[in-house]
């Protein structure tokens, strides 16, 4: 297989598996086809990821999926891989959005999609704060889940009530980082909560989020210019554990 290891000296494998994408197509935001999901999982394989668990929103009022849609979706992604023989792990869990939908799962303890084990992957709206996230966070520990929430540092609105999310990783909930954020992909606000997460070690996996071509751009060029290297060398995630 090619490789653009000797283009792009810094890659992703010191990741080794990508846990946050939107890579089923027709189902989300995320890939539009099963072409540009092979054409996307093609890069990550380039770039040393060796695994993906690719997580499609569930949102109630948008993308109402379930269980059974993703991991159906999934297999015809495997498919695909393997047909086109490329060497690199596909599974799927899925990111779920706190809304009504979800606590409506969360009442009757519907089986949810994890990203191993326990891990459940979560998100916040990036607009407007959830009304009571600690007590979510206990509620998902009270029903045997590792709560991991997704991208934090979009979530601006903490900025001036930082110590939530001390709270929450005391009440054992996990965080992870967009990669694209840290080259200031989504603003300059988000990029600084970013970094201060991750120097405060607030931060146990990053994921690329990557919904579409631009995204694997974006990381493609900020991996050859080292805004992105520099972070991979200097922190260790946990992606490797999954």
């Amino acid at each position: 297989m090619f490789s653009l290891f000797k283009k792009y000296p810094k890659n992703l494998s010191s990741l080794r598996v990508d846990m946050h994408s939107h890579l089923i197509p027709g189902i989300d935001d995320g890939s539009k086809s099963l072409e540009k999901s092979m054409e996307y999982i093609r890069k990550l394989a380039d770039l040393g990821i060796e695994k993906i668990i690719t997580t499609p929103h569930i949102m109630g009022e948008y993308y109402p999926n379930t269980p059974e849609i993703i991991l159906s979706g999934a297999e015809k992604v495997r498919t695909e891989i393997k047909k086109h023989g490329l060497n690199i792990e596909f599974s799927a869990a899925a990111e779920y959005y706190a809304d009504d939908y979800f606590y409506a799962l969360l009442d009757k303890n519907a089986p949810l999609l994890t990203l191993k084990d326990n891990l459940l992957l979560f998100e916040f709206s990036t607009f407007a704060p959830p009304p009571d996230p600690l007590g979510l966070i206990f509620r998902l520990k009270t029903l045997g889940y590792t709560p991991v929430l997704a991208h934090p540092e979009r979530y601006v609105y903490y900025t001036d009530k930082y110590s939530v999310f001390s709270q929450m990783k005391e009440r054992g909930c996990l965080l992870q980082v967009n990669l694209l954020s840290l080259v200031g992909h989504y603003g300059q606000f988000q990029k600084r909560l970013a970094s201060r997460l991750l120097a405060d070690g607030c931060i146990d996996y990053a994921g690329t989020d990557l919904h579409h071509g631009g995204h694997t751009e974006l990381i493609l060029k900020s991996l050859n210019n080292n805004r992105l290297g520099k972070y991979l060398d200097k922190y260790n995630f946990r992606n490797s554990s999954l």
